[in-house]
């Protein structure tokens, strides 16, 4: 199986170009700046991960912002002048977003030419802007497709935005995921790349039920939840059964018999495979813990999931740099926030 090179420890800039909880200039200009690129640097990490939406470098009726892109122009240059990679992750497009505080058809996308059009020329004008940055640049087509029923359509769509980036951007590496959220398990259900510069890329924030303790946005979540890791597969799969079931994961899957590193060999195991079948590097685009746990058992997953990171030399970037509920540069984690370092 191949290696993402120059992307095997990374970290999410969420928060700054998506998911924003302003969206003024003093805030996108202040967010981030070439400071924290240097600070991630220093944390001896190799590139970050930029998600973007759409609303950022687009309007309405598909015409370019300038003034987004000056934003993604910068990060470039302070990731070059730092010595980083940049992955560029659309968050989400013109007709389909992930999250889930935003209700509504999540498989309209998927089923409607006019919006899938308007996705290739999006990427057609991203390629186009960014093709000469090919040596430190890689394009993620969409974080996370989240219904299940969407295979065969996503595969479609992946093959054709590949196709209209090639045809600016031959060499950039192209990374995309399956379905469910960009789900480890799904990542089996890609079809064989059409050339090779392709990576597969899958997210894991399991068990759900520790990374996301007490997490607001999860229905059916208590506010008050607490839960160590590791802790007994029995009180985990009954307490898993409180979450929406596309979120329960790999915790009652069978022969799972504790959490440490072997479970998350176990759940790798078939994208492991897929990849080295294919000969693709696989790449986890998110992975981390929510602010709300205690933080000897954050240390204790990371150290477990980073040591299968590093088994199969599986590129990574953690969830998130600052703040998202889950920032590691924010103050709840000073105290830790070495040990954390150790293991990204």
């Amino acid at each position: 199986m191949k290696t993402f090179l120059g992307f095997q420890k990374g970290i999410n800039l969420g928060g700054w170009l998506s998911q924003s909880i302003e969206t003024t200039k003093e805030y996108y200009d202040t967010f981030i700046t070439e400071q924290d690129i240097k600070d991630i640097a220093a944390m001896g990490l190799d590139h970050v991960r930029l998600p973007v939406d759409y609303t950022m470098i687009e309007d309405e009726e598909g015409n370019a912002i300038e003034e987004g892109f000056a934003y993604i122009d910068n990060c470039i240059q302070w990731c070059k002048n730092a010595g980083l990679k940049m992955l560029l992750d659309m968050h989400n497009t013109f007709g389909y977003t992930f999250d889930p505080l935003e209700k509504g058809d999540k498989e309209i996308f998927f089923h409607s030419e006019d919006l899938q059009k308007r996705f290739y020329a999006m990427w057609d004008r991203i390629s186009a802007r960014y093709a000469a940055y090919n040596d430190m640049m890689a394009y993620e087509l969409l974080n996370e497709v989240v219904s299940r029923n969407v295979v065969e359509e996503w595969n479609d769509i992946i093959e054709k935005a590949v196709a209209v980036i090639r045809k600016n951007a031959p060499e950039t590496y192209i990374v995309f995921g399956g379905v469910c959220y960009n789900s480890v398990g799904t990542v089996p259900l890609l079809r064989q790349p059409v050339d090779d510069h392709i990576v597969f890329t899958f997210h894991c924030y399991e068990p759900m039920i520790f990374t996301h303790q007490s997490a607001y946005w999860v229905d059916n979540m208590p506010q008050d939840l607490k839960v160590e890791y590791p802790g007994p597969v029995e009180e985990y799969a009954k307490l898993t059964k409180m979450l929406p079931p596309e979120l329960a994961g790999s915790v009652n899957d069978k022969g799972i018999e504790r959490f440490d590193d072997k479970f998350f060999e176990q759940i790798f195991t078939p994208a492991l495979e897929t990849a080295a079948k294919f000969d693709v590097p696989l790449y986890c685009g998110e992975y981390g813990v929510i602010d709300k746990a205690d933080g000897e058992s954050t240390v204790r997953w990371l150290k477990d999931i980073n040591t299968v990171f590093v088994k199969y030399g599986i590129g990574r970037a953690l969830w998130n740099y600052k703040e998202k509920d889950f920032g590691i540069t924010d103050p709840h984690l000073a105290d830790i926030r070495d040990e954390m370092e150790k293991y990204l």
